[in-house]
């Protein structure tokens, strides 16, 4: 996203409180030091392991963790769907050294938002950051919706993260559904405006509206909880 359309986005919004778990303390200081200057980011917390996230999170109910994959005592994915469980609203970007579908699949399943690399630039990491707290996904719009698919081809996220068809799916408007329908092809807000021939502000407002009525943290577990519940068909291709 380009800086001054970032900065325009963010302007009346609170900042994003972050949590940056990872069990090597030069690596949270990296994280910290990258996100020192950004006033939008607020980091109000940090820890080792899973286990320690879960406390952190309990203590200061942040929006969203920065979550290492490897870690002592409980890794990355585990920490993800036990936090996704207690705190349904806060977002969890997996940070990762490769982009493997494989595990991405597994993280999308956990309960993630996305993932960024180890070794991600600055501007990236940031980025992905502020993405997900305006309702886009910081997957690239291919991989989402390849990640979708298989995701739908595999029955669907763990049985523990399962909920009844009956819910606030019912209360998805007709112009929503077709959005939604777009966001799990992967389209940005600005396609899904371009495609609709709608404003941008108004294709953000159908997004943030309908994760908000799929109780979801972000654009990514929203569509999730939308194969789920069986909104969606998402082994089609539109």
């Amino acid at each position: 996203m380009e800086g001054n359309e970032a900065s325009g986005l963010n302007e009346g919004r609170a900042a994003t409180r972050l949590v940056v778990v990872d069990d090597h303390d030069l690596a949270r200081e990296g994280i910290k030091d990258m996100l020192l200057d950004e006033t939008d980011i607020e980091v109000v917390g940090e820890a080792a392991n899973g286990r320690e996230a879960l406390l952190v999170c309990s203590r200061t109910r942040p929006d969203m963790l920065l979550m290492d994959v490897r870690m002592p005592e409980m890794d990355g994915l585990a920490a993800t769907s036990e936090i996704k469980k207690r705190y349904p609203e806060t977002s969890v970007l997996m940070v990762t050294m490769h982009e493997n579908p494989d595990y991405l699949l597994e993280a999308l399943k956990a309960g993630a938002a996305g993932y960024v690399l180890k070794d991600a630039p600055q501007e990236e990491v940031v980025g992905a950051v502020r993405r997900v707290r305006e309702g886009e996904s910081p997957l690239d719009p291919e991989l989402s919706a390849r990640l979708l698919r298989r995701l739908a081809a595999e029955g669907g996220a763990s049985s523990t993260r399962r909920v009844a068809r009956q819910g606030p799916q019912n209360q998805l408007t007709p112009r929503e559904l077709e959005v939604l329908g777009l966001m799990k092809l992967g389209y940005t807000n600005r396609q899904i405006a371009g495609k609709l021939v709608i404003s941008l502000g108004t294709a953000k407002n159908h997004v943030e509206h309908i994760i908000s009525k799929l109780e979801s943290s972000d654009r990514t577990q929203a569509v999730v909880k939308a194969l789920e519940l069986g909104v969606l068909d998402l082994t089609a291709e539109g």
